[in-house]
């Protein structure tokens, strides 16, 4: 399909690449900078799973011939921040090194260099420069290649409203001992230098705490040791978050817009708001936005007496959720101007790059449409995309079927439910699910007590089962005594994968190099998301997802109009956005016009 595109902005060839792998899971991508960031790739780690990371911790040390010390475990010690601390500083440690080799590794076929550069995308200033240089070696075009190299952002991502109390012998402790704080301490204390990820909504408490640590605030040079990097929904939210932090002189360097359902784990959906207008907006608007934030900022800055920049600092503007080829990419990259775009779950059958144990990735590697699902597995409340071959479903009903069901919890990361005790368990825990379905058998009878039995065991213990393939794949230490299984959240883009990957193939793909075989059925990403969201208007309409008002006629109203206001945009764009061979279905998505 030929398409022409607007030149996008000569500064993206700054970033080495126009990708980044987003945190999946909480051992998915624990680390994978480890892995790719000497490539100039971003990666994103999840810092939710303390215990999980000091396990890591403890691998990678022995790996790299490093001294290890544990930190155990002690909520009065905020152990939390520590490990949290520790592992992201052997992160950065082992990426420097590593790049630092890389840099200086002879420019000849089969260097870790040479790797770098042709994994670049072919019109980046760097691979031209490597280009000439191929036909002339000159030590000058050499000089100028490793001067320009870049390694890859490293991430950490902290779910804004995993955020409930610590307790310390039966007592909550203070605020900022609470489990999103203690994270982004954690983060905020290391010595790496890259992007915290805040996702799953604004949460203002933890977005004023992040003004207490200096190096979320510009030097006198203008420059951002840690950057903060906000998942948001529309353009209206970015406004919203970006403000609240510029109100007290933080700048917010990256917006990152994710697909309300056309994405993995956990699935925020907006009321009916499709991908292509919502980026249509961020297209138009991005230089008010910056101009807005930018106003608010030089306010904040001058009453705190902190340097004020003469000019706004970077603003990058991502998106991420079921792009799954070049002319996707290219799009997202070219007709939005978009810096990056995010790749997550097809890097989940690329060995190299994510944690994923042998049996799960054949799983993957295997599964269509009908093997994902959007569930109701997360203890969160929030629609939760699974594998449904995925073991750790199966141990919540072998628990249930031995007369103990639920988890042992042995790590209450998600313990959000008060309905049965004064301090919150998790609706996936032994302690609820007992107690839950003792009552629902009290109270009632034949195919309505089973059907809320089992959707009493469709959550799932999440935070033993996205661990547990690391558990798995690097035979750490069991995380609990009991058997237990694999969660795993891939988004519905996986489907049109087969097989696995090297890193180059899927890094070819993503750029047109050499395109992989996809199943011949993948829609276009923005037809794909449209059909999900019909979907969920269905799950809504029968009380599957969705609060009271969620599930409201008037809500139903809204959602169908931004639905067929955004059919409207796809088909006014019909040729430039690739979507011709979907314009019948397109246009059956529109309502039917009103009788005369």
């Amino acid at each position: 399909m030929q398409v022409s595109f607007r030149p996008g902005r000569g500064d993206r060839e700054v970033l080495p690449h126009r990708f980044h792998i987003p945190v999946m899971g909480t051992a998915f991508s624990i680390d994978t900078p480890i892995k790719v960031a000497k490539y100039g790739i971003a990666s994103v780690i999840s810092i939710v799973d303390d215990d999980l990371v000091e396990r890591m911790r403890a691998y990678w040390s022995r790996r790299t011939g490093r001294a290890y010390r544990p930190i155990e475990k002690d909520v009065a010690a905020d152990s939390r921040a520590r490990r949290i601390t520790a592992y992201l500083d052997l992160v950065a440690a082992v990426v420097r090194q590593e790049f630092d080799a890389l840099r200086k590794a002879p420019l000849r076929a089969g260097s870790e260099i040479v790797r770098y550069l042709e994994l670049l995308p072919e019109d980046h200033r760097l691979k031209r420069l490597y280009r000439r240089w191929q036909a002339r070696p000159e030590p000058a075009l050499e000089a100028e290649i490793r001067a320009g190299l870049r390694p890859g952002r490293i991430e950490a991502n902290v779910m804004t409203k995993v955020d409930q109390p610590a307790y310390h012998r039966g007592r909550a402790l203070p605020v900022e001992m609470n489990h999103a704080h203690a994270a982004v301490r954690g983060f905020a204390q290391s010595e790496l230098e890259g992007g915290l990820c805040l996702s799953a909504g604004m949460n203002p408490r933890l977005y004023s705490y992040l003004a207490q640590f200096r190096d979320f605030f510009a030097d006198e040079a203008g420059r951002i040791k840690k950057e903060i990097i906000l998942k948001v929904s529309d353009f209206r939210s970015a406004l919203t978050q970006g403000k609240f932090l510029a109100k007290k002189g933080l700048w917010v360097s990256e917006f990152r817009i994710e697909s309300g359902l056309n994405c993995g784990g956990h699935a925020f959906a907006t009321p009916g708001v499709l991908l292509g207008p919502i980026l249509e907006e961020f297209r138009r608007r991005r230089e008010e936005l910056v101009a807005t934030l930018f106003g608010v900022y030089r306010t904040a800055l001058e009453k705190l007496k902190r340097p004020v920049p003469a000019e706004p600092p970077a603003l990058r503007v991502t998106a991420q959720g079921g792009v799954g080829n070049a002319f996707e990419q290219r799009l997202l990259i070219e007709r939005y101007g978009l810096d990056s775009v995010g790749w997550g779950s097809p890097f989940l059958l690329v060995p190299e790059v994510t944690v994923v144990d042998d049996a799960t990735r054949a799983d993957l590697a295997e599964a269509g449409e009908e093997d994902l699902e959007l569930s109701g597995a997360s203890p969160l409340g929030v629609p939760f995309h699974v594998l449904k071959k995925a073991t750790m479903g199966r141990q919540m009903h072998a628990w249930y079927r031995s007369g103990k069901p639920g988890s042992p919890c042995p790590k209450g990361f998600l313990e959000f439910n008060d309905e049965y005790t004064e301090r919150p368990i998790c609706t996936a825990s032994r302690a609820y699910q007992y107690r839950k379905i003792r009552e629902i058998e009290a109270r009632l009878e034949g195919s309505e007590r089973e059907a809320a039995i089992q959707r009493v065991l469709e959550r799932q213990c999440l935070c033993v089962g996205l661990a547990e393939p690391a558990h798995l794949a690097f035979a750490l230490e069991p995380q609990m005594r009991e058997p237990t299984g694999v969660s795993v959240c891939p988004g519905p883009n996986l489907a049109y994968f087969k097989g696995t990957y090297t890193l180059e193939e899927m890094v070819g793909h993503i750029y047109g190099k050499k395109a992989l075989p996809l199943d011949p059925n993948r829609p276009h990403v923005f037809v794909k998301e449209l059909r999900l969201y019909q979907d969920y208007l269905k799950d809504l309409e029968r009380g599957r997802f969705g609060s009271e008002k969620e599930q409201s006629p008037a809500y139903r109203r809204t959602y169908l109009e931004n639905l067929a206001e955004g059919v409207r945009y796809y088909l006014a764009h019909l040729e430039e956005l690739g979507l011709t061979p979907w314009r019948a279905e397109l246009e059956a998505a529109l309502p039917a016009p009103a009788p005369a």
